[in-house]
């Protein structure tokens, strides 16, 4: 199989799987209108997709550093799509907690391997990862969409019919598995890269990952509810504004992989957040309709560094590009979950804007914590890596 039709199926099967952590948020507005669910109820539902994904991502990237396990690809997605579709389901908050837990151990399971087969099928070129991370955000964007529709057919009830792109997903992988067992076989010893780790920029960068996890995240729980406070809209306009969160998501990400080669990954990546600081103020402050184009904004700056940072963290660790993918994947969308429950606490006792207002001072974190980050290697150049990393300072 060619390379870049491995690497489309990869991403189609991407954006199945992503479609559920877009879903999670999709059906908050939904579960505030059918179960009056509040702030704090809503957020607890993206922390049970989050709390065991948080822990489960990193052990599933240190698996997959030891062996390959490609059949996790279309068992995870189809696990993922099973959670979402009972979660909204069951009329019990306490059910519904445990089956969206599961769609995010589902979800776990899949990004490192995934990531990793990317990675292999691609040469590690970040134009590569960037196609891979932008099926993603289709899936992502995707996710208002189909909920929304599955929601005017029956409203929670008809959750089930969301299981669809997880069957279509898992049908995906099997061509990528196949040719997976011709290369190098299945189940086998996963061999190490060439190079030094580097622990020491991998957790810089990781700590940048976290800052912009929680910005993310907590403009796609509530970012719903508070375009609907912002405008007087009803659920349609929610929908509208997390359909353009996502959006702007998939035109970041593509517009990140472009930029990379003419920049640089860590100026690009440091550069970015910066920008987002106005965005994300503008977000949190402007009303009425004047509102929505900051959160297409937003998006592009959050996700320009998005596939960076997967190619800049295997490059950092090379000899644990799983660990590295299952950390900074993980984190993307774990740490942000975490943090919403106490987003969705202060929304509660005070407003939502002033739960948001933190948020406008994450992406100055995260140019700070990037400022010192080195430039390794290109991979896609062909020169290799030999663990020194040459300085980049923008």
């Amino acid at each position: 199989m060619p390379k870049n039709k491995a690497i489309i199926l990869l991403a189609a099967g991407h954006a199945c799987v992503d479609v559920y952590q877009g879903s999670v948020a999709a059906l908050v507005p939904f579960f505030a209108a059918e179960r009056a669910y509040g702030y704090a109820a809503v957020s607890g539902i993206v922390l049970a997709a989050s709390l065991l994904s948080s822990v489960a991502q990193p052990l599933f990237g240190a698996l997959t550093d030891r062996w390959a396990m490609p059949w996790l690809l279309p068992a995870s997605t189809v696990l993922g799509g099973a959670g979402i579709g009972l979660g909204g389901f069951v009329d019990s908050y306490p059910l519904t907690l445990v089956f969206v837990a599961v769609s995010g151990i589902g979800v776990a399971a899949y990004h490192p391997e995934a990531a990793r087969v990317a990675r292999s099928a691609s040469g590690g070129g970040h134009t590569a990862m960037g196609w891979f991370s932008l099926g993603g955000n289709i899936g992502f964007a995707a996710a208002p969409v189909l909920v929304a529709a599955a929601m005017t057919l029956g409203g929670l009830p008809a959750s089930p019919l969301l299981v669809v792109p997880a069957l279509a997903g898992a049908v995906l992988c099997l061509p990528v598995l196949r040719l997976l067992a011709k290369a190098t076989g299945t189940g086998g010893r996963t061999a190490g890269g060439a190079g030094t780790d580097d622990w020491k920029s991998f957790g810089k960068l990781s700590l940048a990952v976290v800052f912009r996890s929680i910005v993310f995240v907590g403009l796609s729980t509530f970012v719903s509810l508070y375009a609907q406070e912002r405008t007087g809209g009803g659920t349609t306009t929610g929908s509208a504004a997390l359909f353009l969160l996502y959006l702007g998501g998939a035109g970041g990400t593509l517009l990140g992989s472009r930029l990379a080669g003419r920049w640089g990954r860590v100026t690009l990546v440091r550069w970015s957040y910066l920008g987002t600081v106005a965005a994300v103020a503008g977000v949190v402050f402007v009303p009425g309709p004047a509102f929505f184009p900051f959160v297409l904004l937003a998006a592009v700056g959050l996700y320009i560094p998005f596939s960076l940072q997967i190619t800049l963290s295997q490059d950092y660790l090379p000899r644990r590009v799983g660990t590295a993918s299952g950390v900074t994947l993980g984190l993307t969308v774990s740490i942000g979950g975490l943090a919403s429950p106490v987003i969705g606490t202060i929304a509660d006792h005070t407003s939502l804007r002033t739960a948001l207002i933190p948020l406008i001072v994450l992406p100055l974190l995260c140019w700070i914590t990037t400022r010192t980050l080195p430039e390794p290697c290109s991979v896609q150049s062909g020169t290799p890596r030999e663990g020194k990393l040459s300085n980049s300072r923008g």
